[in-house]
């Protein structure tokens, strides 16, 4: 190596000791078959969510138009991979964040896929018109507040807080969410949401006391439960 290769090294690797995320380092993370630009604004997409897309995607017909919803859009991880499985599809990504909507438009721009994608800073589904997707995914914060301090230093010192807490039981998320997805999805419309280790059955619950029909519940390659989905009825 030259020395200003040399020296570069060195300042990546001293940041990589202060526990900063790879995926920072570098600024940029593969998910599914898309590379994503990642900030400090927005959670490192994660192979565990991709096992959301497993759900999903063979439910997805690849020949009409699909209206998709991402509710916490972050990088647009979910929203830009289905779009790229999916060329008759478009979507709406919602986030809280001004900063992570930014990461998100320049992802969707370096994909060619902004022409399909509109991002919008938001509150859940509020202002959004009733029974106006055919499908909704979502991976919301679900870490409980008082369990983050102990989260590895990469996840609790460089990932937005914003993305990570999920109240004090890490469900108050998930309470709001599925009454409001119910209430914009199709009839017959699908859904998915990300859910952390031993809530699947919590948030079951909650998405068929909203109403919702065809409830399961799916593992990621770590075998454990991952995935919530299911089906808005007629």
């Amino acid at each position: 190596m030259s020395d200003e290769q040399a020296a570069e090294l060195e300042r990546l690797l001293a940041r990589r000791e202060r526990r900063e995320p790879v995926s920072q380092i570098l600024g940029v993370k593969g998910f599914w078959k898309i590379m994503l630009r990642v900030t400090p604004e927005v959670l490192t997409p994660r192979p565990e969510t991709e096992s959301l897309l497993d759900v999903m995607l063979p439910k997805m017909p690849t020949d009409r138009l699909l209206r998709v919803l991402d509710l916490g859009v972050g990088s647009g991880a979910l929203l830009l991979a289905i779009l790229g499985e999916r060329p008759a599809a478009v979507g709406l990504g919602v986030d809280a964040s001004e900063e992570a909507l930014a990461v998100a438009r320049e992802n969707a721009a370096n994909l060619g896929l902004a022409g399909r994608a509109a991002l919008m800073r938001g509150d859940w589904t509020t202002g959004l018109a009733a029974e106006s997707f055919d499908i909704v995914v979502s991976n919301p914060p679900y870490i409980a507040s008082g369990e983050i301090k102990g989260l590895a230093p990469e996840v609790r010192d460089h990932e937005p807080r914003l993305a990570l807490d999920g109240g004090p039981d890490g469900l108050t998320a998930y309470r709001r969410l599925a009454p409001e997805i119910l209430g914009v999805l199709v009839p017959r419309g699908l859904f998915a949401v990300e859910v952390g280790l031993g809530q699947a059955p919590a948030v079951r619950d909650l998405f068929a006391q909203a109403g919702a029909a065809a409830l399961s519940i799916h593992r990621d390659l770590s075998d454990r439960d991952r995935i919530v989905a299911g089906e808005k009825p007629l």
